[in-house]
């Protein structure tokens, strides 16, 4: 898997969101910051932990000007099921993207092809369709949404300053690094 700068690939999905169905696409994504966060299922274990929390964070990131799509591949109707019988996934407010055919999925490289399943993976497309980062995790490795909302800072920061770099742990308004000959064997 090397996506990393790529451009996402065209796609249309059926979507759970706000008590509706609706058709999300590519076009949808483009023009601001967007975070596909793929899970292997529905009505599973570490799966509603993690989407709980990443909406516990959604209001931060929305004021941070991004969107988040969760993706598995089960279908937006079962999405509507899981949101209607769990409180933890009652919480989420974003696009519950179907992909049983594994479009999306396949996509961003991310499906288990034995088992039709995606894999837990997290992608930071910037507005204008770029990855800008991704993580994929073991099957019961859990995410931490502190942490992605640290790194969209981040990212978002050094695309707003180029030609500076954010060291490790960064936090928004610490010091960050402006790569250059003179830091070589310094730092």
């Amino acid at each position: 898997m090397n996506l990393m700068n790529t451009k996402i690939k065209p796609f249309t999905a059926q979507a759970f969101k706000n008590g509706e169905f609706v058709e999300v696409t590519e076009e949808d994504v483009l023009g601001k910051w967007a975070i596909f966060f793929f899970y292997p299922a529905d009505f599973t274990f570490v799966c509603p932990t993690e989407l709980s929390d990443l909406a516990d964070y959604y209001d931060e990131l929305q004021k941070l000007g991004v969107e988040v799509y969760s993706v598995s591949t089960d279908t937006h109707f079962t999405h509507k099921a899981w949101h209607e019988s769990s409180d933890s996934i009652g919480k989420i407010k974003w696009a519950m993207i179907g992909d049983p055919r594994g479009v999306v999925t396949n996509n961003f490289e991310n499906m288990r092809e034995e088992e039709g399943l995606a894999d837990r993976a997290t992608f930071l497309i910037d507005p204008e369709g770029t990855i800008q980062f991704f993580e994929v995790t073991s099957e019961g490795i859990g995410r931490n949404a502190a942490e992605l909302v640290r790194k969209v800072k981040a990212a978002q920061y050094i695309a707003a300053h180029p030609g500076e770099v954010c060291p490790a742990k960064w936090e928004e308004g610490e010091e960050t690094l402006e790569p250059s000959l003179d830091l070589v064997g310094k730092i």
